[in-house]
């Protein structure tokens, strides 16, 4: 192990033998810490998101230990706490309202203890970019660690993914075609392990960018969380956070510019999630790296989706990671130039180092280049007069006869008139419509709830009508599928031309193209916005708050307040 040479950040606390020390040592010494572990060895941070209310990460309590015994082996001093846990099962509104709120109890939890690195325990969908986004405004040496995904589900003899099927049965009821008490059975075998969706939904995304990005360890994207080789991953962790502090290897050495650009290729390749733009623009913005939405419509071109999982596919996160996981996907990529292979990992080696000769056990489940899922897999970036600040689609998640679309729009004031609208008998809608949802984004919810992948009306899904255009200011959840445009900003509630959108306007899509355009004039437009008037703010609380200082979406959906470093100096003293 490397000598520390240099004054650790603990020592403000635990160093010397004046009052202040003496007290902070005193009342760690309450938990039965021996006198010789405040010589100045390294103090960890085990940022911990466990809560039984977030199932996604019950067993990250557990997985805890591990990372302290790895601490403990590589000599330094591990203490763990917890911070807000985010999960996107029970959360209402959205848990997305609160994820600027957990990434400043992590920065201000950081900054404000005697921490000289720092392990990230995330695992649900909003955890990992809230986590990520706070310890990057403090930049200690810092590595995440993901929770895993659950063991495959299963229903009768078939593999069933997370979300992916609550969607898929959900509409099979609505048409008729499954059984309310077959739908209600399948509950127990689509969550029968710890861990997060087993779908390549935005947990699963997240982890896949956490190794991608280098902030994490190999394998990091795909041990099932019930898998021993989750627990030695942490273990691992452990100990090389310990060496991080003592080469004081901070989190902006790692997540630069071409780690970034690595992470959005990957995105593409194992057609991720929509919701990884919000995070990675946030998490980036944060650190000090300026990205944008044109960075994932530039980087994203031309990276066919070679993961063949749900929701675009057929397989699930267990079978990725026994066909080689993303060091296989990472390795594809490489073999064409599609990657700085010179990105510095917290493994201490780079992407390149650590992806060369990576096998690939099944060609099935990760594709060869050459047999894509789907050609044009990266997120796709659209523009237009409904649009001006952007819109994102997935592609690998789409219905390519949609990919170019012209139709009459069905329009949705806000969730709650979807829901008393949708299944009217007198709706006049059909399959060339384009369903749009307003009210639904940042501002509009608050919070930007996954709400933008509206199920189809009940009279289509009988008539056989699988897919439709959608549009929103919303997002969707990682886990779902279909032509849905999402994260369109300016967002109706911020007086976007979203919010000006009627029955029966034309609006015209075409992704090869990256245009969204309402086909109605200027001058009506005109007309329309000074009839309309903005949404009454919430009254009080931390929704207020949310709703004043949020960006858009093509802005991430930060506070304004928060964006950029302020890194981690020493507190003032308490006494």
């Amino acid at each position: 192990m490397t000598e520390t040479k240099r004054k650790l950040r603990s020592e403000a606390w635990f160093g010397g033998e004046g009052k202040n020390a003496f007290m902070h040592r005193s009342w760690m010494k309450n938990q039965g810490i021996p006198a010789d572990a405040f010589d100045g060895r390294p103090v960890i941070g085990i940022c911990n998101t466990w809560s039984e209310l977030t199932p996604c990460n019950a067993h990250l309590r557990a997985l805890a230990d591990h990372v302290k015994r790895g601490v403990y082996e590589a000599g330094g001093l591990p203490f763990e706490f917890p911070v807000m846990s985010l999960g996107e099962s029970n959360m209402r509104p959205t848990a997305m309202l609160f994820r600027n709120l957990a990434s400043m109890d992590v920065e201000e939890s950081i900054r404000g203890n005697p921490i000289d690195g720092v392990i990230l325990l995330v695992g649900c969908d909003k955890t990992t970019p809230a986590l990520l986004m706070g310890a990057a405004s403090c930049n200690l040496p810092t590595i995440a660690v993901s929770g895993g995904p659950m063991l495959n589900g299963k229903f009768r003899g078939q593999d069933i993914g997370s979300g992916t099927h609550v969607w898929k049965f959900a509409e099979e009821v609505k048409a008729g075609r499954m059984p309310v008490a077959d739908f209600l059975a399948a509950e127990q075998g689509q969550s029968r392990s710890a861990g997060s969706c087993m779908t390549m939904g935005t947990a699963s995304t997240m982890a896949s960018m956490v190794e991608a990005l280098g902030i994490g360890m190999p394998d990091n994207a795909a041990i099932p969380a019930v898998d021993s080789r989750r627990s030695v991953l942490a273990q691992l962790a452990g100990r090389q956070i310990v060496d991080l502090v003592h080469r004081d290897v901070t989190i902006a050495k790692i997540l630069t510019r071409q780690a970034f650009e690595n992470a959005i290729r990957v995105n593409g390749a194992i057609g991720g999630s929509t919701n990884a733009v919000l995070h990675l623009i946030a998490i980036a913005n944060r650190v000090g790296v300026d990205l944008g939405l044109d960075d994932w419509d530039r980087l994203g071109r031309g990276v066919p989706t070679i993961v063949d999982l749900m929701p675009s596919g057929r397989f699930l996160m267990e079978d990725f990671y026994y066909a080689g996981g993303l060091a296989a996907v990472m390795a594809s990529l490489d073999e064409v130039g599609l990657l700085h292979r010179d990105a510095m990992t917290v493994s201490a080696k780079t992407i390149g180092e650590l992806i060369d000769g990576a096998p690939n056990y099944n060609r099935e489940v990760i594709r060869p280049l050459r047999e894509p899922l789907t050609k044009e897999g990266g997120i796709s970036i659209l523009r237009g007069n409904l649009a001006p600040n952007g819109a994102v689609i997935k592609p690998s998640a789409a219905t390519p006869e949609l990919m170019q679309h012209r139709g009459k729009a069905v329009v949705f004031e806000n969730i709650e008139h979807y829901h008393a609208r949708i299944d009217d008998p007198e709706l006049d809608i059909d399959a060339s419509s384009v369903m749009v949802l307003k009210n639904c984004g940042p501002r509009g919810y608050p919070g930007m709830a996954e709400v933008g992948n509206m199920p189809l009306p009940a009279k289509l899904l009988r008539e056989g009508v699988s897919d439709m255009v959608r549009i929103s200011d919303a997002r969707m959840s990682g886990t779902a599928y279909g032509t849905v445009v999402l994260h369109v900003a300016p967002e109706a509630a911020a007086g976007g031309v979203l919010a000006l959108v009627r029955d029966g306007d034309l609006i015209e899509l075409d992704v090869a193209g990256r245009r969204l355009e309402l086909l109605v004039s200027d001058e009506e437009l005109a007309i329309r916005r000074r009839d309309w008037k903005p949404p009454e703010p919430p009254e009080g609380g931390y929704q207020s708050l949310y709703v004043e200082r949020v960006l858009q979406a093509d802005k991430g959906c930060d506070f304004d307040f928060l964006v950029g470093r302020r890194d981690a100096g020493i507190p003032r003293h308490s006494h």
